[in-house]
């Protein structure tokens, strides 16, 4: 289980649009400073947001909750923040880097597709570089260290190794990567949808 100031935490802009994740650690920090408050998930006040002042009061009735402890207070992790004044759209594209190239591919070998974890694998560019292969979503896929070194610098029909399906480039969502791991709350969902339906008639 994770620490408590490592837990995921819905971010949402301005106008209530869930624009990505972030850690309980870096929420904390975003309240402390005044640029964001806690969304309250349950309870009769369900939606209202807090302020560090109120949120450590709610803090003192939550049982059984996630709790980031100090010597003098106890303050409940929050599940979702809204930003004062941020008010961009969410970004529409997967950041392209070696981890979100494993989550896509289940971090699993395209070759002999054995799943590995992430130490064991390596990225490799179905067209070679050096025959004008570029590093791009729909040119990488994950491979483990026996198929890549196998693979080399040939192409998939000279080495006789094609990947196990075509790569692409994953479709956004704000929390890629979490619920492929299990780390999604259940209190997001009403933001996630409610965020689709307003990207899909903007």
């Amino acid at each position: 289980m994770s620490a408590p100031l490592e837990l995921p935490v819905l971010v949402l802009n301005r106008y209530w649009q869930p624009v990505h994740t972030c850690s309980a650690r870096r929420a904390v920090h975003l309240l402390c400073l005044g640029h964001a408050q806690v969304v309250q998930v349950k309870g009769e006040e369900k939606f209202a947001t807090h302020d560090l002042g109120s949120w450590l009061g709610y803090s003192k009735d939550c049982v059984g909750d996630d709790m980031i402890h100090s010597v003098k207070i106890a303050l409940r992790v929050p599940k979702v923040i809204v930003l004062a004044v941020y008010d961009r759209l969410p970004r529409l594209e997967v950041k392209f880097t070696r981890r979100n190239v494993f989550l896509r591919d289940k971090f699993t070998c395209q070759y002999c597709t054995r799943e590995f974890p992430e130490n064991k694998l390596n990225l490799d560019h179905v067209i070679p570089r050096h025959k004008g292969g570029k590093t791009t979503w729909d040119n990488i896929v994950a491979s483990c260290v026996k198929c890549n070194t196998r693979k080399g610098n040939k192409l998939p029909k000279d080495a006789g190794m094609h990947p196990m399906g075509k790569p692409f480039a994953p479709r956004w969502r704000p929390l890629y990567g979490l619920q492929e791991n299990g780390l999604a709350d259940s209190s997001w969902d009403h933001f996630l949808h409610w965020g689709k339906k307003e990207l899909k008639s903007a």
